[in-house]
């Protein structure tokens, strides 16, 4: 086969104010998941084991993963607490409040895809429409996740319309309009709403 001439612009748009607002607000993010795990350990500084060693330590790092935002893709590192308490009901467990456990999207960008589909946009054009948002990684917007957040949307509708409306009071204005002639044989419209 011959050479191919064809270039491959992945994302053709550089804007270093949107670079710069990512890795500023990944690096503030950072900071305030380090403050929250740090005053996490040290509320339990006084907790210690039959055995004199503290009961909650940090224990490393998760995987580090990548949250879209709607500034784009910010990387994330949460830190590991562990409880070296054996019983298993008595042990602690660290949640940040920043960022809940299997979190891959932020709530603008979870909001924005229905909208989207709405608009008439294809399953297999989001990728494609969100790469100037997102970034080149739009992994977390495949096919199937596209399908998965559509049944889920469908599942939804159809709560909402099974949902009880009997003790609810909606007030509907009434128009009527009154059309009378005058001596002339013009018509005129008078409208009363109720």
């Amino acid at each position: 086969m011959g050479k191919s001439n064809v270039i491959d612009i992945k994302n053709p748009v550089q804007d270093c104010l949107t670079e710069f607002l990512r890795t500023s607000a990944q690096k503030m993010l950072q900071i305030a998941i380090e403050q929250e795990v740090t005053e996490f350990v040290e509320g339990y500084k006084a907790s210690r084991l039959s055995d004199g060693r503290s009961r909650i330590v940090r224990n490393g790092y998760l995987p580090e993963r990548s949250i879209q935002t709607g500034i784009g893709n910010v990387d994330v590192k949460v830190p590991r607490v562990r409880d070296r308490q054996q019983v298993a009901s008595d042990k602690v467990e660290f949640r940040l409040s920043w960022i809940p456990k299997y979190m891959r999207r932020s709530s603008t960008i979870d909001s924005l895809l229905p909208l989207l589909y709405l608009k008439g946009i294809s399953t297999n054009d989001f990728g494609v429409v969100l790469e100037p948002i997102l970034g080149k990684d739009t992994a977390n917007l495949s096919l199937s996740v596209i399908s998965r957040m559509k049944s889920s949307w469908f599942d939804e509708y159809l709560q909402y319309q099974k949902q009880d409306l009997s003790l609810k009071h909606y007030v509907y204005p009434v128009c009527k309009f009154y059309t009378h002639e005058l001596n002339n044989h013009r018509a005129t419209s008078i409208s009363t709403c109720t």
